[in-house]
């Protein structure tokens, strides 16, 4: 039965550096998932660059469009409450059902429990880089490490 593993990054360069770790370590991009708040709106700049679009590949850095191969599950939503997101691998389209419910709604069906979904939605609306690693039993330790190896903060498995 999938397990999901779940941590917040501070910057955009620990969560490039953790998904090449994991695709490097065997991890498919059906396993990896990302989401951050779209804040290029507001023009705002990260190492000079505007961050542009998930859906076109070319974010700051890559770290949501064409990171790794997950600009093919990419996407831009808008959550009440949240306002507009960009999420990258399969919890794009799992978020974009569950609009309504938020991040937190959504999580829910990857067994994460409401009140560390809130927790986790609320860090995201801080400016943090969520990663959702869905992966079976046998890869969840090493899911974990890396994310940790690579700066994640909050890691936990479901």
């Amino acid at each position: 039965m999938p397990k999901t593993v779940i941590g917040v990054f501070d910057s955009k360069d620990q969560a490039e550096r953790a998904v090449n770790e994991m695709r490097n370590s065997g991890f498919s991009t059906e396993e990896i998932s990302l989401v951050a708040k779209d804040d290029r709106n507001r023009g705002r700049q990260e190492e000079g660059t505007t961050m542009n679009n998930i859906g076109d590949g070319t974010t700051t850095g890559g770290v949501l469009g064409g990171l790794a191969g997950l600009a093919l599950g990419a996407g831009a939503l808008a959550i009440p409450g949240l306002g507009p997101i960009m999420a990258a691998g399969p919890i794009a389209g799992m978020l974009s059902g569950a609009a309504t419910g938020g991040i937190a709604g959504g999580l829910i069906d990857w067994g994460i429990p409401e009140e560390r979904g809130r927790h986790y939605e609320e860090r995201v609306r801080q400016g943090k880089i969520l990663a959702a690693v869905r992966t079976d039993d046998r890869k969840v330790q090493e899911a974990a490490e890396i994310l940790r190896r690579n700066g994640a903060r909050d890691v936990e498995t479901h």
